[in-house]
């Protein structure tokens, strides 16, 4: 027997039995389209968060404080308060990788415009923090080295800030702001960002002078935390080496003191995120695969209670001249046929449930070739696998025992 002619019997034998044949390739449909649309989902999922990610710069550093210890006990990472303003210049002097450094230091902010009032947080940094964390304006410019070097009272606001003071699509360049009954001159508008990873809003913030901020909003002798920039991408494990040593010699830690700041790129942050994307993803995975070896256990099922139906016909076609590899083919072919139908119907329900899910709840997917290929190459072994041994057992029949079958 040849393939096409085992192609046409095995079609014969499923279009004869539609509803059964239906309802056992439901458990392949519902695998693959789990597989495809669970992956949709996790790699829309996890490039939605690195694009996140990189709206915070290009070759972005950051500098944090380490974890405080209290009475023995050890505090939040970031709850020191060991750094001063002289460590962001020491950073500049002595990192020749580090292309630009800036102070941040933050806080909570009553704005009113007239009638209008907004709260929000007001940060105070120097005019570079605009190159390293990528911002660009909407509606006028960022602030100048002079507005830092002078404390002038001017500021840039974020989109929602501006929306909530002065309606959308205004443009309140040159307008006045109190934040904390303190006046300030709005001299631009930042692009919008959009949300970050954590689901906050980066358009809502006010930014403003250091050396304002520090003495009319927030007056501390240290600062939260540090933003820097290398020179290129290529440059960012240099620049972090240097900015390590530039620290621990400006704070004077010994060789074995425990460092009071942690140091994070972009880079490991993106590294961290694709990392715990692909445990989720290969999770979601599995779980999918589980109903497609349901599936594959359906159509074994099928396929028994189908070998027991037609012994008598086994028989009579060994009668006549077929062998057991003929009858095995007949079979295996049956449930590949099975199998690939099943997954045809499932690759067609996962990509529409993916774009569905896209659409009602604005969830980012993504469907990949390599997630339709891998999940329809494994719902075709699933065919082979389960319906072997069906297959193989109507092909070990003798025939007049077969033809004897009642």
């Amino acid at each position: 027997m040849n393939l096409y002619s085992g192609y046409k019997t095995a079609y014969k034998a499923l279009f004869k039995n539609k509803t059964r044949s239906f309802l056992t390739t439901l458990g392949i449909v519902i695998g693959v389209s789990s597989v495809i649309t669970m992956l949709a989902i996790g790699q829309g999922s996890s490039d939605s968060i690195k694009d996140s990610i990189r709206t915070m710069g290009t070759n972005v550093i950051m500098v944090f404080p380490a974890a405080s210890s209290r009475g023995g006990v050890r505090q939040d990472v970031g709850s020191s308060v060991s750094f001063k303003e002289e460590q962001v210049k020491d950073i500049k002097d002595n990192c020749p990788s580090v292309a630009m450094a800036s102070p941040v230091i933050f806080s909570g902010a009553q704005t009113v415009s007239g009638s209008s009032n907004w709260q929000t947080r007001i940060y105070g940094v120097y005019s570079e923090y605009s190159y390293i964390r990528d911002y660009e304006v909407e509606f006028g410019s960022f602030f100048t080295p002079e507005d830092d070097r002078k404390s002038t009272k001017v500021c840039v606001i974020g989109k929602t800030v501006s929306d909530n003071l002065f309606g959308a699509n205004v443009n309140p360049v040159g307008q006045t702001i109190r934040i904390n009954r303190i006046p300030f001159r709005i001299v631009g508008v930042l692009e919008s960002k959009g949300g970050s990873m954590m689901g906050q809003d980066q358009d809502d913030l006010i930014l403003a002078p250091f050396s304002t901020v520090k003495q009319r909003i927030l007056p501390i002798d240290y600062i939260h935390l540090i933003y820097a920039s290398a020179v290129s991408e290529n440059a960012i494990d240099r620049a972090v080496t240097e900015i390590e040593n530039a620290l621990t010699q400006s704070m004077r830690v010994g060789s074995r003191q425990e460092k009071p700041f942690n140091v994070r790129t972009q880079s490991e942050i993106i590294e961290m995120v694709s990392s715990t994307s692909r445990i989720l993803m290969i999770l979601l995975a599995s779980i999918a695969v589980i109903s497609l070896i349901v599936g594959g256990i359906g159509i074994m099922n099928i396929m028994l209670v189908s070998v027991t139906e037609r012994t008598r016909e086994i028989g009579l076609r060994m009668a006549v001249g077929a062998t057991g590899r003929d009858i095995l083919a007949q079979f295996l072919i049956e449930a590949v046929l099975l199998s690939l139908i099943g997954g045809l119907a499932g690759i067609l329900l996962g990509v529409s449930a993916s774009l569905t899910l896209s659409k009602i709840l604005n969830w980012p997917v993504v469907i990949t070739p390599y997630s339709i290929i891998l999940s329809f190459s494994f719902a075709s072994l699933i065919g082979i696998f389960f319906g072997w041994y069906p297959a193989k057992k109507a092909s070990s029949l003798i025939p007049i025992e077969a033809l004897r079958y009642e």
